[in-house]
């Protein structure tokens, strides 16, 4: 196995392994969405000042719900990057999907910057094309 593919290969586990993270991060903004039922609920009740107002509820619970669907599908496009990666395929997804990655401190930047750097060798990109390693030159 020449470097080149052990590179891709490396950049495929740890594009796994940053799709769980950015998976779990995403889960935190559960926490919103509880707090924004429990103001639609009224368990914020005081005496003197009455419960918040109902929409300040909807607006956490919605928000919340936005932001974790929105890591989520984050965390499944890293995955298909890694996949795609070991695959040796699309190639201007992964390359896409490096820049994006960068967007992720510090994991997703210091992983973007390797893919970028790795994916733009043209023995990688021949790898792509043709789905095996450009012969050794």
């Amino acid at each position: 196995m020449n470097h080149d593919e052990n590179h891709v290969r490396l950049l495929s586990i740890f594009y796994y392994v940053t799709a769980g993270l950015a998976a779990l991060f995403a889960c935190i903004p559960f926490i919103h969405i509880a707090l924004g039922i429990a103001m639609i609920s009224g368990a914020f009740d005081s005496a003197e000042g009455g419960p918040p107002p109902e929409f300040l509820g909807w607006l956490f619970v919605f928000i919340g719900a936005f932001i974790i669907v929105m890591g989520l599908v984050f965390a499944l496009m890293l995955f298909l990057t890694g996949r795609f990666m070991g695959q040796h395929r699309h190639y201007t997804f992964c390359l896409v999907m490096a820049g994006i990655s960068c967007l992720f401190m510090p994991f997703g930047t210091v992983l973007g910057i390797f893919t970028i750097v790795v994916l733009s060798r043209p023995a990688v990109k021949a790898m792509f094309n043709h789905g095996a390693p450009a012969p050794q030159t």
